[in-house]
């Protein structure tokens, strides 16, 4: 797998970019020290002006790549359903038993996040925790409709397809499995949050991972037996 994503390009939509981050050293630097900023001071408090000065550039070349701070978070997000797309893809990929399939999925989805060397200006774990923290942000806002029809949401809505898919081939009955994969998706990073910042809220902890929690309530839900 490693060899593999070594030669993946992840497929951004181009509306997101005034210029492709990728496509040059200081693109790939902005990406690198914005997902450590974010992190460090939150989305509210971050902006081009405090990114130039941690990477030693002027702040407008930072607007040469990105219209706005919103549009860099989408960037980064779709970035991260990328990967975690092909992660997915590529674990799921040889497996024949459904259920099986299903099982590796969520634990794809749901599992704590490793940095991957197959993208050396990206850390995995960090933009993990960005996205934990302030994903919701990027779609909590009142254009959220013209910019799902924008297509900025595109990746993340297919992996919740995908799950569904998976979900309909266990048990083609199941009346849900649009609700169940987003579930999923967005109750993961919910989990992590709450374990993190309100650990009464949940029964995840250091014994306890999202992990056994989704893959329990699925295979309840859809009435399978648990094994392994």
């Amino acid at each position: 797998m490693d060899i593999l994503m070594k030669s993946v390009k992840l497929e951004m939509n181009g509306k997101l970019y005034v210029k492709d981050p990728e496509s040059s050293d200081l693109g790939r630097k902005i990406i690198e020290h914005s997902i450590l900023l974010i992190d460090e001071i939150g989305f509210e408090c971050f902006t081009f002006k405090k990114l130039g000065a941690r990477i030693h550039s002027n702040e407008s070349s930072i607007y040469r790549y990105f219209e706005n701070k919103h549009k860099l978070l989408l960037y980064l997000a779709s970035w991260y359903w990328g990967w975690m797309e092909y992660r997915m893809v590529f674990a799921t990929n040889g497996i024949s038993d459904p259920v099986k399939k299903l099982k590796k999925a969520i634990e794809v989805l749901t599992q704590n996040v490793e940095e991957d060397s197959s993208f050396s200006h990206v850390n995995e774990v960090v933009l993990n925790k960005l996205i934990i923290n302030e994903y919701s942000k990027s779609y909590l806002v009142k254009e959220v409709d013209q910019e799902n029809k924008d297509g900025y949401f595109t990746i993340s809505k297919r992996i919740v397809s995908r799950i569904s898919k998976m979900i309909q081939v266990v048990d083609e009955n199941y009346p849900y499995p649009l609700s169940l994969a987003s579930t999923i998706l967005e109750g993961t990073l919910h989990q992590y949050f709450l374990a993190e910042h309100f650990p009464k809220l949940t029964n995840c902890n250091e014994k306890i991972t999202p992990t056994q929690f989704f893959t329990d309530l699925i295979f309840r839900t859809l009435n399978l037996k648990l094994n392994g």
